[in-house]
């Protein structure tokens, strides 16, 4: 064999090795993936900070993990048939109720993931507002406008529910947008001392960072505490009983949600990379969550 013919073999040997160290790589890597599972969820604070822990505890065990936002109408049809796997974003009895009445033959309600929710309308605590019911004479204070979020979401259904039933749609109109252009026009009003008033929920990184107040509800029509909920479509048990016990086993509390959402409000923070951060620093928690109640 001349020189260059053993040249070319060497070459063409190490192509061949490298490629099937890829290829066997590639095995391990598929091998070692238990599935891939896609979790729905909602552009809010509290279920960006929610779905991006459970991805990264999934994802440490093994799971291939897609996140989808939608709105919350969306979200409930995408878990019910099946477009996404499951949700840890369901506010419930309340806020929700609309959207489980229309799936509940269709998905597996796993029970509260957060307990100690509260929806309502939120001022700062020098604004002089003290309650829903007298919004009408207090309605040059603000505009005559509530700063709601999303127009999907059940929160605005609730507000909208409110003007009526306090008689507020001569005075009040409410201002549809995202979680992210409410907080905006909060910050803005607090900064010049402005009155504002913003449909709320709680728990929320605003109430960490501003003095707020949730405006009396004499009428109860954004309901009592809630609770948030995990959420999976039928089936899932069976197909990834591993997957499926971590969601029925995730549960925290407002003050750990609470950690992850502040870390997220940092200046250029990443959701995904905090809840690594904040699963490695809770390894007990974690673990109940994988392998249940020790």
């Amino acid at each position: 064999m001349t020189r260059t013919s053993l040249t070319k073999a060497v070459r063409y040997g190490a192509i061949m090795m490298a490629a099937g160290a890829g290829l066997n790589a590639g095995i391990a890597q598929a091998q070692d993936s238990k599935g891939e599972i896609t979790l729905a969820y909602v552009q809010w604070a509290s279920e960006v900070a929610s779905t991006n822990v459970v991805r990264a505890v999934l994802e440490q065990q093994g799971y291939d993990v897609e996140m989808s936002s939608l709105s919350a109408a969306a979200m409930w049809q995408a878990v019910a048939y099946g477009d996404a796997d499951g949700m840890v974003a369901a506010w419930l009895p309340t806020t929700h109720e609309q959207y489980l009445e229309k799936v509940k033959d269709k998905v597996v309600n796993l029970g509260p993931n957060l307990q100690g929710t509260r929806l309502g309308l939120v001022a700062p605590s020098y604004t002089d507002i003290s309650s829903v019911a007298n919004l009408d004479d207090k309605a040059d204070m603000i505009d005559g406008e509530i700063v709601g979020i999303d127009p999907g979401a059940g929160l605005m259904g609730l507000t909208e529910k409110a003007i009526e039933e306090y008689d507020l749609g001569d005075a009040i109109n409410l201002q549809s947008g995202s979680g992210a252009t409410m907080t905006a026009a909060l910050d803005s009003a607090i900064q010049n001392k402005d009155d504002i008033v913003v449909t709320g929920w709680t728990p929320h990184w605003m109430f960490a960072r501003w003095d707020l107040k949730y405006l009396d509800d004499p009428k109860n029509v954004y309901g009592d505490a809630e609770h948030i909920s995990t959420i999976v479509r039928k089936g899932l048990e069976e197909d990834m009983p591993g997957a499926y016990a971590i969601l029925d086993n995730f549960e925290w509390t407002p003050e750990q949600m609470g950690e992850v959402m502040l870390m997220n409000q940092e200046e250029d923070a990443d959701p995904y990379e905090n809840a690594k951060k904040w699963v490695e620093n809770h390894p007990k928690v974690v673990d109940e969550w994988v392998n249940g109640d020790s």
